[in-house]
């Protein structure tokens, strides 16, 4: 078994000045997300405007369908034309790790 992460750090539109505002970028890129069906939640810059940081976990019995689907979420991720990615932090995880 295999485990995959990559957290987002993302750049929002300068409208997004409040809360409310910046979950309005926040939520659909998360349902858009959950299609690749992986788990993903905003997990940084809770309380930051014009930024947020994603997160998304994949599980697979290969390394390599694990890298396929964090590959295709990062795609998805900057090809959102609204929101700039600054950074994408990847991690794979085996059995034989401790």
């Amino acid at each position: 078994m295999y485990t995959g992460t990559a957290v987002f750090d993302l750049l929002l539109p300068d409208d997004s000045r409040s809360l409310k505002a910046k979950r309005s970028y926040v939520r659909p890129l998360i349902a858009h997300l959950r299609k690749f069906e992986v788990s993903v939640a905003e997990v940084g810059a809770l309380d930051l405007t014009g930024r947020a940081e994603v997160g998304v976990a994949v599980v697979a019995a290969e390394p390599g369908h694990v890298r396929e689907v964090l590959d295709t979420c990062e795609r998805a991720v900057a090809g959102r034309p609204e929101i700039e990615l600054l950074s994408v932090r990847r991690r794979l995880h085996g059995d034989d790790d401790e």
